[in-house]
């Protein structure tokens, strides 16, 4: 987590890690009800990550790559 928050800019954090982190938070606290705090924050760092990956890869998809054309 360190890491994580240390190798980011401030705005990277912002635009990047954020949105994934709270519709997480949101998704774990309104839906995940194990009565285990080590199964409930594993449940919530999975949905997280999933989250950040499917973000990325929504990025990835939707930035325009440079053809031969644009050099």
């Amino acid at each position: 987590m360190y890491d994580l928050i240390s190798r980011l800019s401030f705005k990277q954090f912002m635009t990047e890690q954020l949105p994934s982190f709270l519709m997480a938070f949101t998704l774990a606290e309104l839906f995940y009800k194990f009565h285990s705090f080590m199964l409930e924050t594993g449940a919530f760092l999975i949905t997280w990550y999933v989250l950040g990956a499917i973000q990325s890869k929504l990025k990835l998809a939707f930035i325009q790559k440079p053809t031969e054309l644009d050099k």
